[in-house]
């Protein structure tokens, strides 16, 4: 990564869940997860209406804007709405069944940052071949099985982690059923930050 996207800090990830926000709502775990030092907000909502998710990002970048870096998952007319008005919104992270990755970039442009989820061999070799800057960061998992995305592939585990950072310089964000106590065993795994939903949602 190059350029003011190579500043941002990935260390600590925060993906939110409706769900488990509960009657707190997901605007104020933002605002707690935000005094309390997350590095990185996503927005996930597969439910919301794009109306919704638009409110609701609005709100987040109001929140966050200037003390953590947000991004939204998967819905790139939601971040360029939100951008059109002004809104500080910073990128997209997308999977493997959303947009390829270089149709986002060219629509998001050369200054937002793009995360994509990878978690096999393949997913890897196909980034690798992309042009330099195209993806700036891989989500990688699950470590572990987790409610929180049901359809989730074979869990990693912290070897199986370990082994595809090993073969790519792209900063690599760990997530799925991640625990506190997992910190150590992966960043010395080679991740540059944990993504969790549970551990600050629930």
């Amino acid at each position: 990564m190059t350029g003011p996207r190579a500043s941002v800090d990935l260390s600590t990830y925060l993906v939110t869940d409706p769900g488990l926000s509960g009657a707190r709502g997901v605007l104020a775990v933002i605002e707690a997860a935000v005094a309390g030092g997350v590095s990185v907000v996503q927005i996930r909502d597969k439910n919301a209406s794009t109306r919704e998710l638009y409110a609701l990002l609005l709100e987040a970048a109001r929140l966050t804007a200037g003390r953590c870096a947000l991004v939204i998952d998967d819905r790139v007319d939601v971040f360029l709405a939100a951008r059109a008005v002004g809104a500080v919104v910073d990128g997209v992270h997308v999977g493997q069944s959303d947009l390829p990755a270089t149709v986002v970039r060219a629509l998001i442009g050369p200054g937002a940052l793009l995360g994509l989820t990878a978690n096999q061999p393949a997913h890897l070799d196909a980034v690798h071949a992309l042009a330099p800057g195209t993806v700036d960061y891989l989500g990688m998992g699950v470590i572990r099985p987790t409610l929180t995305k049901k359809d989730h592939p074979q869990p990693l585990g912290i070897e199986g982690f370990a082994r595809l950072t090993a073969t790519t310089s792209l900063p690599c964000v760990a997530i799925g059923g991640v625990a506190l106590s997992d910190t150590a065993a992966l960043r010395a795994a080679g991740a540059a930050g944990l993504a969790v939903v549970s551990a600050i949602c629930a």
